[in-house]
């Protein structure tokens, strides 16, 4: 065999036929299986075989065998159309929902009170799909869907504009105020924000939107606070106010069960926290997969 042959150019669907009559070890069943005429097959074969300089098939009586040379080839032929086969088989998976993964950002008042519910009838529909829940707060979540790390966001305003970044407000939420048995003076009567400097206040940290917006709604009416308490999510800051540690300031929805019992109550502000958003935060600039979109689709 001459040696030193330089590399081809083969045509990708000539290593296709190649793969089947290899396969299945007939040109005519190759034809038949490529919807494709006999004569194409052997045309193909004979193509390559002159490229590579190498003899692939012997004929036989029943059809045609690989030759030493050929089974070589064939060993990795076989091996990366088995692959393609596979990838295809996946990516149908994948379209129809029957595998795959998704990353979703969420805080723990946005996971709680809006995308909880929409993962678990996800879930029951397509249990095959993986979901996977970022938790941090609306800043976090915005970063890790500008670097890829998550296919979409659950948020909060406020937000700043981002020209590659989309919000759909999807939740109405209200930011209160909620007390204990220790402050039941204030109770059933009206005060003004400013009063607030008087008392020991509970807030988030000042990494989140929600303390971003209730410092800078004070700051409009000349208030600024200084927390007694800053904590990493609403449930403890309810868990705080109902121990009388000092009034909690969160949105309604994390103290409503507490409310109804009595255990909290809801102080009336004169000068009423604006109601904001709780939004689906999507890059304009990235595609979103099939069971991302399927899911984002149902919030809406």
């Amino acid at each position: 065999m001459e040696t030193g042959m330089e590399r081809t150019n083969i045509n990708l669907e000539y290593y296709k036929i190649f793969y089947y009559v290899g396969k299945l070890g007939s040109i005519s069943l190759a034809a038949r299986e490529l919807c494709i005429s006999q004569p194409a097959v052997s045309q193909a074969i004979r193509h390559m075989e002159s490229q590579l300089s190498v003899k692939l098939f012997a004929r036989m009586p029943k059809g045609v065998k690989l030759t030493s040379e050929g089974a070589v080839l064939y060993s990795y032929v076989s091996q990366g159309y088995e692959y393609i086969r596979l990838g295809e088989d996946k990516l149908f998976q994948m379209l129809n929902l029957e595998s795959g993964e998704i990353t979703v950002g969420a805080s723990d008042m946005t996971l709680k009170y809006f995308l909880l519910p929409y993962l678990e009838k996800f879930h029951n529909l397509y249990p095959d799909i993986k979901v996977s829940v970022t938790n941090a707060p609306t800043p976090e979540t915005l970063q890790f869907l500008k670097n890829g790390s998550i296919d979409f966001g659950i948020i909060s305003t406020p937000v700043d504009d981002d020209k590659d970044v989309d919000i759909t407000p999807v939740m109405e939420i209200q930011d209160v105020f909620v007390a204990g048995s220790r402050f039941a003076e204030l109770k059933g009567r009206q005060m003004s924000c400013s009063e607030l400097e008087d008392y020991p206040v509970i807030c988030l940290e000042g990494n989140t939107s929600t303390r971003r917006f209730v410092d800078g709604y004070l700051a409009g009416h000349n208030v600024c606070l200084h927390p007694e308490f800053e904590l990493a999510t609403s449930d403890m800051i309810v868990q705080f106010s109902m121990r009388n540690m000092g009034i909690g300031c969160v949105v309604r929805n994390f103290a409503c069960n507490e409310i109804d019992s009595g255990q909290l109550f809801e102080i009336n502000i004169k000068e009423q926290i604006p109601v904001r958003n709780i939004c689906i935060a999507a890059n304009n600039k990235v595609p979103l997969s099939n069971a991302a979109g399927r899911l984002l689709k149902n919030m809406h």
